[in-house]
């Protein structure tokens, strides 16, 4: 059986099985099951992969800088990466806070239906996560490091768009000083690179048991019923992540890469499936850059760049998310915002999905900051907690999905590279 058949078939299972024994929560075997053997299970199978993911986007991004400026065409793809970015963002979240108008998923929904779901300790949490958020200008300053290295070892925690910085302005630099052939450091980097890659290539293999024991967990713990409770602004948000998906996205592959949408999201279906199952961005990154070179046979330098940089900066499904549950909230609080409070949304929704932390509900701290600046119960925010984490992976999937979308815009104009 081929990878992604096994990775779909224990999504499926795991889905399955972990919402038919949700009703059972209350035997103690279940509890220790799900507790010390699916979720360390998960947990390895992410750690694994995130410990590569620093060296990779380093040396990915050296690599792709010093190519790309070796062959002259690093302003070309700066140019398309940002202007593709910021179109699908903005796309992403105009279509989100349409559809919430049009909808009105809060307007019906009745707060006794998730009273008790609530999780006071996790909100409290995200509201000191929130306050400590700098104003945007000083988040903007410290984009440059002082410290590359605290950087690096903080950059799963939020601190990649510095080690980017870094990486970027590295790759520059050595581009002006050494040729291709000449520089050891360049090989060395690209044998990290390697290494990094078949590291993947090998935790893979464990890929279906971690699918199946974070998907089970998942639905175990929630079950469908929340789900259903919140069904509206669930539908809302499905809606909103498949129409990006399948409209904005498609109409771009197909008028402006001139590739089918259908055979581009074929050849990308393990990173789809990869996505769902860790939602974390960056968890997907090195599969995306395999499937990026290997499977779309983009060109090397520019897919590294659009892909490393595109993990933590465009994430369309993020802004998207963010935008539609600031007013599905409003609507529920019954507090009618001004067209200007609107706009702030979708602005600072689409600046959000910049730099948000590319881990599984990395968004939420910005969307409670997000309702601070509108004036909505930060509190809110526990509405939404439960069904978090499966609309994490919905968005997460959109992510990815828009990184490799991108990808194939900026190398559809270029010559393929080795």
């Amino acid at each position: 059986m081929k990878l992604h058949h096994k990775l779909i078939f224990a999504l499926v299972l795991g889905a399955l099985l972990g919402t038919f024994l949700h009703s059972y929560q209350d035997q103690e075997i279940l509890t220790q099951i799900s507790q010390n053997v699916f979720d360390p299970l998960g947990q390895i199978f992410l750690r694994l992969i995130f410990m590569i993911v620093v060296p990779m986007v380093f040396c990915g991004l050296v690599l792709g800088v010093f190519e790309l400026g070796q062959e002259k065409d690093l302003g070309p793809v700066v140019r398309k990466t940002l202007f593709y970015t910021v179109l699908s963002s903005t796309a992403s979240v105009i279509i989100g806070i349409s559809l919430v108008q049009i909808f009105q998923p809060g307007k019906a929904f009745q707060m006794s239906n998730v009273a008790g779901t609530i999780n006071a300790a996790k909100v409290e949490s995200i509201q000191q996560n929130a306050k400590a958020a700098k104003p945007i200008l000083q988040s903007l300053v410290e984009i440059i490091p002082r410290n590359p290295m605290e950087s690096a070892v903080k950059a799963l925690d939020g601190d990649m768009l510095s080690l980017m910085f870094f990486a970027l302005f590295f790759g520059i630099a050595l581009s002006f000083i050494v040729s291709r052939n000449e520089s050891m450091l360049v090989k060395v980097l690209d044998e990290i690179y390697q290494a990094c890659l078949k590291v993947v290539s090998i935790v893979m293999g464990l890929a279906p048991y971690a699918v199946f024991a974070l998907v089970f967990n998942s639905t175990f713990k929630f079950g469908y019923e929340l789900i259903i409770s919140l069904a509206a602004y669930v539908a809302v948000v499905l809606g909103a992540l498949a129409f990006q998906q399948f409209g904005v996205y498609s109409f771009l592959l197909k008028f402006f890469a001139k590739v089918s949408p259908w055979d581009f999201y074929k050849k990308s279906k393990d990173v789809y499936i990869h996505a769902f199952a860790t939602a974390s961005s960056n968890a997907t990154l090195p599969k995306s850059l395999e499937v990026a070179e290997k499977v779309l046979k983009l060109p090397v330098a520019s897919s590294r760049f659009v892909l490393t940089v595109g993990s933590t900066a465009n994430q369309n499904g993020t802004a998207l998310f963010e935008g539609i549950t600031v007013l599905f909230l409003a609507q529920v609080y019954n507090i009618d915002l001004t067209m200007a409070q609107q706009v702030q949304v979708v602005l600072m929704s689409i600046l959000a999905g910049v730099g948000t932390a590319g881990v599984p509900g990395g968004s939420l701290p910005l969307i409670m900051i997000l309702l601070n600046q509108v004036g909505i119960p930060a509190e809110g925010i526990g509405l939404i907690l439960g069904v978090d984490r499966f609309l994490d992976m919905c968005r997460t999937t959109v992510n990815v999905s828009g990184d490799l979308v991108i990808a194939q815009l900026v190398g559809s104009g270029q010559h393929k590279s080795a």
